[in-house]
Parts: C-alpha cells; structure tokens; sequence
C-alpha cells in the first residue's frame, strides 16, 4: 500500500508538482490507507506513530475542499501543544504553495492573544491551534467556527491525556455537524473511542504498525549508574559522533543540568522545557533544525510534537516512567524509512523500568555497561551553522529569496553556504556557515534587504 504514487489521488496537477518540488516521492502507510477515504468524505479515526506523515494525510484533502475566496474559517486543526500546532502550520503552507492566499493562522497560548486577535479579523481558510487558546478567542467571539468542514484532531491522545477534553468537546459543538472529522492517535484508549463515538459519523478505523522496526531503529542499552551518569552521555555522544542529536530528561531540572554540563564539555547543547518563554522555544528549536545547534535537551511535554527530518540519534538521559513514552521517544528516530540510533542509560535500581521495555519490544533488549566504550579521540562533531536573527518577517514583507538575495547579492557570500531560511510573522532566522557567519552578520548589518535595513544578530 505504502509507495502508491501521489497521481493516484484526485490531485490537481498543480498539487502534484508542489508535491515532487517538496520532496514527497510517494506515500507512506497512513497516507495510502487514509487519503483515499478523506477524499471521499469519510471520517477517519487513524492510528499511526509519530514521524509517519500524518500531517499530509489530513492536510491535502482539507486543502482541496477549501474555496480560496471565502475567509471565513473553513478548516480547524486541534494539536496538544504549540510547538506541534506551529510545525502542523509551517507544512500546511508549504504544501498549500499551489493555490494563491491560502491563509493560515496559528492560536497558541504563550503567545499575546492581541496580534491573533487582529490576524483574524482579516479572515482566516484555516486555523491551527492548541484547545486552551482555540477556547479562549471563541469565548471572545474573536472566532467563528460555523463554516468549518474539515475538523481535524491531531495526537488526539496526548490533547486528552492534558486534560483538554472539555475544551475540545465544547470547540467541537461550535462547529457543523456536517463537518468531516479526522481523528489520529498513536493509541485506542477508552477515552479516544469515547469521543469517536460522540462525534464522529460511521468512521473509518485505519491502523498502520506502530511499533518501530528494530532494523529500522538500533535500540542499545547502556549500564550507568546516575553519580557518572553526566559523563556517560558525554561518552556515548562523542563515540557514536552524530551530527545531531535529541537528549530526553525526565524533569526540566535535570534538563537545565545535562544541558550545562555538555556545554561545558565542548558540545554545543540547547534546552527546551515548559518553563521557557514560547519565543525562546522557538528559537531553539530553529537551531536545532539549522544545525547551528548539535543536541536538543528535552522534557517529553516540551518535545512532543517535534518533528525533525533525518534525525541520527536519540538519548534517553534516563528511562521514562512509562513505556509508551519511550516509544515515542525511539520515534523521533528512524523516520521516513531511514535508519536510526536509540541510547539508553539506566542504573541498576532501573532494570524494572527495563522489563517493561522488554515486555513492549518482545524481546530482550542487549545490555552492555558504560565502560565497555572508549573514546579513542573521536568528538561529536562541531555544529556546521550558525543562526543569524533578523527582525523583520512576513509582517514586513520579507521572503526567503530576498533574505538569500541579500547574503549572495550585497553581501557576497556563496549561495552554497547559505542553509535553511525560517520566516516568521516578525523575524526570520537563516543559517550560514559557520566560516562565513561573521562576514554574512557585518555585511547584513550594515546592508539592506528588500531595500530596509533591519536589525541583525547571531543567535
């Protein structure tokens, strides 16, 4: 089923050729088991694990379904935290590129409730969203939810799990009831079928494998006990040398103190934890998608919902309480058929969290203490970009080709050392070399893009 060619569906050409131009050579599992349902109508309640291509899988039915010249409110998508709801928005729009002033607006809190306020007087296709700030604009009335036809809720599970189900069940009524609702969870608990019972009309039931292959994923645990458990990590980064890494942290505490301490080792690390300003985990996880950064720290809550192509490796800093946690986390690896590298540390007092893992993966997980690696000189290797933050985004008018423009124009830095272009509503970030950051900052700085200057700094 997975391979199906995207002509396969009723896909205007257009579409297909966006499709070809960002990557998308075939269909994945959940894809060629969903999209020709939601092109039909049907309701769905899909299962599949992170990084499968979900966001496609509701992302082009509802965008065919949508007439451009209404700006009423024609699509909402729920996600459980911001970080997933501004990732869901960004693929949206790539992926809308073949249709003109498709408009997405993003309803997050930790975020000033005034600028979305303004953004959606001025009509919005589509809304992405967390329940809790969705709730607050419609008690606001600054959000008309009466011509929605596509509902989608996106890790259905997780937004129930946070407590969300009042919010998502009272956002639901304000909709039509003729509305087509996808629904996808990476589990069925009872709560899932409750609310699938409740809204949604005769759904189709999809499932893709959720448990990761174990030769798409090398899973190796390693004994540490947690007095050296800060160097054991430094160990096993610096052996298997990825370009980039995830660090996963069972506390925001422990977060702040890997991240310190891996700095202080000569490995550029960032942390991301709910206590942090949501422009700063913005930031951060721009980095980290830059390669200006080598390892992301994370809390599981921070962290869920983040999707990064090509991922090597991730490190679990120490077992999570529950085994389903793990899965996700192994998840974020091995992606889009490729292969990928899961670390476990775990002490001694820790071998039933062990167990667990066993009973999950059926099968018994090799073991191997800490010690039994040597470091014979290799490093993780430095970060190959630097960010640089521009103060001025879609607001004023930039795009990414005047921000290259610029750096390959004036500047004249090689267009080949210019990496990944991020625009937000009132900042761009782009990554250049790290041997030409400081000559892209000083010449940005005192140059113009699209004939303004703007304030530039390095992140």
């Amino acid at each position: 089923m997975a391979d199906a060619p995207f002509s396969s569906l009723p896909l205007p050409k257009d579409q297909l050729d966006n499709l070809i131009s960002l990557g998308y050579a075939s269909m994945t599992g959940i894809q060629a088991a969903s999209l020709p349902l939601a092109f039909k109508g049907k309701d769905l309640i899909a299962q599949a694990k992170t990084g499968s291509g979900k966001t496609a899988a509701f992302s082009l039915p509802l965008l065919d379904k949508l007439n451009p010249r209404d700006f009423g409110t024609q699509a909402l998508v729920l996600c459980p935290t911001r970080e997933l709801a501004t990732q869901v928005s960004g693929e949206i729009r790539r992926l809308a590129r073949y249709r003109q002033n498709i408009k997405v607006v993003t309803l997050c809190g930790g975020q000033s409730i005034g600028p979305q306020i303004g953004s959606l007087e001025h009509g919005a296709h589509i809304v992405v969203g967390t329940p809790g700030r969705i709730s607050d604009h419609l008690r606001k009335k600054t959000l008309n939810l009466t011509r929605v036809g596509t509902l989608v809720l996106d890790e259905a599970d997780r937004m129930l799990e946070m407590g969300f189900v009042e919010d998502i069940s009272s956002i639901i009524e304000q909709t039509p009831a003729a509305r087509q609702t996808l629904l996808f969870s990476a589990t069925y608990p009872d709560d899932i079928e409750a609310l699938s019972a409740r809204f949604q009309k005769q759904p189709e039931r999809i499932s893709v494998e959720t448990m990761h292959n174990d030769q798409q994923i090398d899973q190796q645990f390693f004994v540490c006990q947690k007095s050296a458990r800060l160097d054991g990590l430094v160990t096993l980064l610096n052996h298997f040398a990825p370009q980039t890494a995830v660090v996963f942290c069972n506390t925001k505490q422990l977060v702040r103190d890997v991240t310190a301490h891996l700095d202080e080792s000569g490995i550029r690390a960032l942390a991301l934890h709910g206590d942090m300003e949501q422009r700063d985990r913005d930031q951060v996880l721009i980095q980290f998608r830059q390669q200006s950064c080598s390892v992301l720290v994370a809390t599981d809550v921070a962290a869920r919902g983040l999707d990064i192509d090509d991922l090597p490796v991730v490190v679990n800093f120490e077992l999570p309480r529950e085994t389903e946690v793990y899965v996700h986390r192994v998840g974020r690896t091995g992606r889009a058929g490729k292969a990928g590298l899961a670390l476990s540390l775990f002490a001694d007092s820790e071998q039933y969290k062990l167990e667990k893992i066993r009973q999950l993966l059926q099968q018994e997980p090799e073991t191997k203490p800490i010690d039994s690696i040597s470091v014979r000189g290799e490093r993780m290797p430095p970060p190959p970009y630097a960010t640089l933050c521009i103060a001025g985004g879609r607001k004023h008018k930039v795009r990414p080709g005047d921000i290259l423009g610029a750096l390959t124009g004036e500047a004249g830095i090689a267009g080949s050392t210019v990496g990944k272009i991020n625009v937000m509503d009132f900042a761009a970030y782009v990554a250049v070399e790290t041997s030409v950051a400081d000559k892209a900052l000083g010449r940005l700085l005192n140059g113009k893009i699209t004939g303004r200057k703007f304030k530039v700094r390095r992140l």
